[in-house]
């Protein structure tokens, strides 16, 4: 079927009137607990009790949250591309953040302009140096990490300068955005905060939050005591009491309690226009973030902190579904084929992801996912190995291929913490587990990308640097 006569079945089956407007908030290295409801409900076991985000919260209050929300991979450019596309990385060929996304690629906004939205992007795109934002109508976004303050974007392709906090620019963008947009078609917002993605603190942060969280200390738990398999020589000591760390925490809940101001912006822009209740609201990030778990920080491997991130859903008519929350095990996977579906537009081909509209609307198919693969392929500039990974609602099976002895199996019910490693213990569990994981590569055509190979040390890429040698 051709676009345009999709385009003209969407029309006539739903009408612009009855199709949600979609508003999709995406930060950067947005930890899952570090929300005020997550942390309320933690009680005692959260680790920042003291974060404050009350729009988050607001947000929150109006959606459903999915409290089992991970991503494919735990990666800045992969991430987004996993959204845009449905598909794992080593399909779409962005491993890495290194790479553009490639021109070839269809995306779900390019489905949405054909069933007839207008489609906006406004901030971060991270896909290295890229400067076109395929298949949006309008966009206001900086090129790669740009920066904090009086950062250059991109307006329409005009290079222009703004003045500024960059995440408050790129909100009044998206603001300018939803306001001009007519009643009788329905539109599309990509909103991509650089927060709270370092450098933090400091002067990278506005002046409204430069004084919170003087006195706050983020609570240990028993993972920020242990180390890393695969750094376990490096970093054996709880550094959780060290000033710089201390301080390095608080800068990050600045930073979230600053996008969090952003965010009732865009819910209040909504509002005056009268077009909240028929907006569909989605919140996440493209990954979680150590703060000193595992004696780690960034992201990368396959421990819960890195790859479980926020899921806010605002349906439209929320009051119908407030306050609710799923557990239902959810993919960065599944954003692109449930924006679609609300849309009425045409699903993407070879899509690896599901629309969330059942689980929204009350309803768990029974075939729901109970596991998913995981992935990294290492970077040479960075610690963490290549990884690959079975998560299941019960069990996580790591692997480190090159390293067979730092495999890792941890039972996620009774130590959540993945403190026990049960992989030399527990033969039997360890077999079981591999079965699943060898079902979940094939499932989701796993293979090894260009350059890396299941047998060379830790997967590294086989490119050279400067020096002539082997990146390692």
């Amino acid at each position: 079927m051709t676009g345009v006569l999709f385009t003209l079945l969407v029309a006539a089956a739903f009408g612009a009137a009855t199709r949600p407007n979609i508003i999709f908030i995406y930060a950067d290295d947005l930890r899952w607990d570090t929300l005020g409801v997550v942390a309320k409900e933690q009680g005692d076991s959260a680790r920042f009790p003291w974060v404050q985000t009350p729009q988050l919260d607001r947000l929150a209050v109006q959606s459903i949250r999915f409290r089992e929300s991970f991503v494919a991979t735990s990666l800045c450019s992969p991430g987004r591309a996993n959204v845009m596309t449905s598909k794992y990385g080593h399909l779409t060929g962005v491993i890495g953040n290194g790479a553009h996304l490639p021109p070839e690629t269809i995306t779900f906004a390019k489905h949405l302009r054909e069933a007839g939205y207008t489609t906006g992007y406004y901030g971060k795109w991270h896909m290295r140096d890229q400067r076109d934002r395929p298949e949006y109508d309008h966009f206001a976004s900086f090129v790669g990490q740009g920066r904090y303050f009086d950062c250059p974007f991109l307006v329409d392709g005009k290079e222009t300068p703004t003045k500024g906090w960059v995440d408050d620019v790129s909100t009044d963008y998206a603001i300018k955005f939803i306001d001009q947009q007519p009643r009788d078609k329905p539109f599309f917002a990509w909103l991509g905060f650089k927060s709270p993605h370092g450098p933090r603190g400091g002067n990278n942060l506005p002046d409204r939050v430069k004084d919170l969280y003087k006195n706050e200390k983020a609570r240990p738990t028993p993972n920020t005591s242990i180390s890393a398999i695969y750094t376990a020589n490096e970093r054996t000591q709880d550094k959780s009491e060290n000033p710089g760390q201390v301080e390095g925490h608080r800068d990050f809940m600045r930073h979230v309690t600053a996008i969090d101001r952003a965010i009732g912006r865009v819910l209040d822009a909504l509002e005056r226009a009268g077009r909240l209740e028929n907006t569909l609201v989605i919140l996440t990030s493209d990954n979680g973030y150590y703060l000193g778990e595992h004696g780690l920080g960034d992201k990368r491997s396959a421990y819960d902190e890195s790859l479980r991130v926020p899921l806010l859903i605002r349906v439209p008519g929320a009051a119908k579904s407030a306050n609710a929350v799923n557990d239902a095990m959810v993919l960065n996977l599944d954003y692109g084929p449930t924006i679609l579906d609300y849309a009425g537009a045409k699903p993407l081909s070879g899509a690896q992801g599901r629309s969330l509209r059942p689980l929204l609307e009350g309803r768990r198919p029974t075939d729901w996912r109970t596991a998913f693969f995981y992935e990294y392929f290492r970077e040479g500039n960075f610690a963490a190995p290549t990884v690959l990974a079975l998560r299941t609602t019960t069990h996580k099976l790591t692997t480190y291929p090159g390293h067979k002895d730092w495999t890792e199996v941890f039972d996620l019910k009774k130590d959540p913490y993945e403190v026990s490693n049960l992989a030399s213990s527990k033969p039997e569990l360890v077999a079981q587990l591999q079965r699943q994981f060898d079902q979940e590569a094939k499932a989701v055509a796993f293979r090894w990308p260009e350059g890396y190979s299941a047998d060379g040390d830790a997967a590294v890429p086989a490119t050279k640097t400067k020096a002539g040698k082997k990146k390692q």
